[in-house]
C-alpha cells in the first residue's frame, strides 16, 4: 500500500460500484451545485429518514417550529412510519407529512430541501450521499459511517455538491462543552498528555443466536439495504443489530462514538491517529451478539494519546464518570460526564472550574444556522469531524477482529510491543480485575488481542497490512451500493 494512493486503492476495491450506481441505485435527481439557500422567511421542507429511536428526536427538532414543515417520514417499518406520520401531522396542524418505504422515492421531491438520518449505522452513509447527490442538506446521525471509507465519500459528495452536511454529536454546540474545550485548549490543565473516553453502559444478553422470522410489517430488502440479506439471527429484530458486524459496531461505536468525538476535540486532534491496537471480547453470556461487551482501544497520537474503554457489564464510576472521558494534564484534569457539563481539578484533585449548559435544540439550530446562510463554517460538528470521529472507532474494531485469542496473562507483554507506558498496563489490570468482580475468571481466560496496527494518516489506510485495508469498506449488494472514491 505505500506507492499505491487512497484513491487507487479504494476503487480497485469496489470496482462493481460505478455500474451498480448507474444501474439504478441512486434516484435519478443530482445536485445543482449553484442552488441557492431559501432565504429566512421561508419554510424548509424537511424529511425525517429512521423514526423509530433516536428519529423521534429529529420529528421534535422540525414539526411544529414554523420555519420548517416535516413532508416526509421514511422508514421501512410501516407500522412505526405509519404511526409517526398520524403523530407528526398533530404537531404540524393537521399537515400529515407522507410515509414512504424507500428514500430514493422522497428524493425525488424538490420540495425536499433537508434529510435527517436516523438509520441503522449500515444505512447512514448511503442515505447521507444520496440526499446529497438530490441537493438535500443532510444532519446524519453518529457513526456517520459502518466503515471507514463510507466516511470519508460523504464527506466528498458534500463538497462537490456544496450540500450542508451536519453529525449528530449535540455535545458540540454545548456551551457547557465549548467551554471545557476553551479551558483545555488554553492550557489550563498544563500539557495533555492522554484524553481517555468511558463507555461504562451495562448491557445484557440478547438472546440466543437462531434464525427468527423477520417481522411481517419490515421491508427487508430495504432494511438491510447495503449489508447481506441474510437470515435474522437475533431475537429482537430492532436495536440488537448494534451488536452485529453487518449492520453496527458495537457500543464503540454506538454510546462510544459522542465521548470518542469529544476525546478527539480535546487532544487538538484533525486526523487519524499514527497507530491504533485493541482488546477485549464479549464476557459473561453467550447470545446473539458478535461484537465485544469489554473493550480497549488505544490510538497513538505520537506524544499523545487516546484510550478508550468499554464496560457492557456492571462496573463502577471511573473518577466520578461512567459515560463520559477524562482529560489528563500535567497540571489537573477535566471530567466530562454528560452532554453538555464538566468539572476541572487541579493535580491535587480539587475542583477548580465547573462547565454547565446545552441541549439538543441548539444542534439542530446550529444545522438549520448553516443550511440557511450556506456556510459550512458554520456547523460546530461538519461532517468531516463525523468522519474522523467514527473512523477512529472503526480502526479499533478493525484491530480487534484482526486479533488472536491469548491467555490473559499474556496481553501485558503484547501490549507492551504497541507502546510501553505504565497507563496503558494500568487500564490493562483494571479490565481484568473488572472481569474478576463480574466473576468472568481470569485465570485460564481467553481474551482477543487485537492486531497492532500503523496507518498511513495522509491516506487513510493501514501501512502493508492488505488484510486491514480490506476491512476500510465493504462489499456491498447491489443496489445499495456507496460510490467509490471520486465517484460522489
Amino acid at each position: 500500500m505505500s506507492h499505491r494512493s487512497r484513491r487507487e486503492f479504494l476503487e480497485e476495491s469496489m470496482l462493481a460500484t460505478a455500474a451498480a450506481v448507474a444501474a439504478h441505485a441512486a434516484p435519478n435527481v443530482f445536485a445543482d451545485e449553484d442552488k441557492p439557500g431559501k432565504g429566512p422567511s421561508e419554510t424548509l421542507g424537511v424529511a425525517v429518514m429512521g423514526v423509530n429511536g433516536r428519529g423521534n428526536s429529529h420529528i421534535s427538532a422540525f414539526a411544529g417550529r414554523g420555519d420548517t414543515e416535516i413532508l416526509y417520514v421514511c422508514d421501512v417499518d410501516r407500522d412505526i412510519g405509519g404511526k409517526r406520520a398520524e403523530e407528526v401531522g398533530k404537531r404540524q396542524d393537521g399537515h400529515v407529512p407522507k410515509f414512504e418505504e424507500d428514500i430514493r422515492k422522497v428524493l425525488e421531491d424538490p420540495r425536499v430541501d433537508i434529510v435527517t438520518i436516523a438509520t441503522p449505522n449500515h444505512w447512514h452513509a448511503l442515505g447521507a450521499i444520496w440526499a446529497i447527490q438530490a441537493g438535500k442538506d443532510v444532519y446524519v446521525e453518529k457513526p456517520v459511517s459502518h466503515n471507514v471509507s463510507e466516511g470519508r465519500r460523504i464527506v466528498e459528495a458534500a463538497r462537490k455538491h456544496k450540500r450542508i452536511c451536519q453529525t449528530g454529536t449535540q455535545s458540540r454546540s454545548n456551551p457547557g462543552m465549548i467551554a471545557a474545550m476553551e479551558y483545555i485548549h488554553a492550557g489550563k490543565i498544563g500539557e495533555v498528555k492522554l484524553a481517555r473516553g468511558l463507555c461504562y453502559k451495562p448491557r445484557g444478553s440478547i438472546g440466543p443466536k437462531g434464525v427468527y422470522e423477520v417481522p411481517a410489517n419490515i421491508n427487508y430488502d430495504l432494511w438491510c439495504g447495503p449489508a447481506p440479506m441474510g437470515p435474522v439471527t437475533r431475537p429482537r429484530f430492532h436495536y440488537d443489530w448494534h451488536w452485529q458486524w453487518d449492520f453496527g459496531n458495537g457500543d464503540l461505536g454506538n454510546q462510544g462514538i459522542h465521548q470518542m468525538d469529544l476525546c478527539r476535540w480535546a487532544l487538538g486532534a484533525k486526523t487519524l491517529s499514527n497507530a491504533v491496537v485493541s482488546y477485549g471480547g464479549r464476557f459473561g453470556y453467550e447470545d446473539a451478539g458478535e461484537t465485544a461487551n469489554t473493550q480497549v482501544a488505544v490510538q497513538d497520537y505520537g506524544s499523545r494519546s487516546l484510550v478508550f474503554e468499554v464496560r457492557g457489564l456492571k462496573t463502577p464510576r471511573y473518577k466520578g464518570a461512567s459515560v463520559g472521558i477524562i482529560v489528563e494534564g500535567t497540571d489537573g484534569y477535566v471530567v466530562i460526564g454528560s452532554y453538555e457539563s464538566g468539572v476541572a481539578f487541579d493535580k491535587e484533585g480539587k475542583e477548580v472550574a465547573t462547565f454547565k449548559g446545552g441541549g439538543d435544540n441548539l444542534h439542530f439550530a446550529n444545522f438549520l444556522k448553516a443550511v440557511r446562510s450556506r456556510n459550512a463554517s458554520d456547523l460546530t460538528a461538519d461532517i468531516e469531524e463525523g468522519h474522523l470521529s467514527s473512523a477512529l472507532c472503526h480502526l479499533a474494531n478493525i484491530s480487534y477482529r484482526l486479533g488472536t485469542d491469548l491467555p490473559a496473562q499474556e496481553l501485558a507483554p503484547q501490549l507492551a510491543t504497541f507502546k510501553q507506558t505504565d497507563d496503558y498496563q494500568d487500564t490493562l489490570q483494571r479490565t481484568l480485575a473488572h472481569l474478576n468482580e463480574n466473576e468472568v475468571k481470569v485465570e485460564g481466560l481467553k481474551v482477543r488481542m487485537g492486531a497492532v496496527l500503523a496507518l498511513n494518516v495522509a491516506e487513510e489506510t493501514f501501512q502493508n497490512n492488505p488484510a486491514a485495508n480490506a476491512m476500510l469498506t465493504r462489499n456491498y449488494r447491489s443496489p445499495y451500493v456507496v460510490p467509490g472514491a471520486s465517484q460522489v
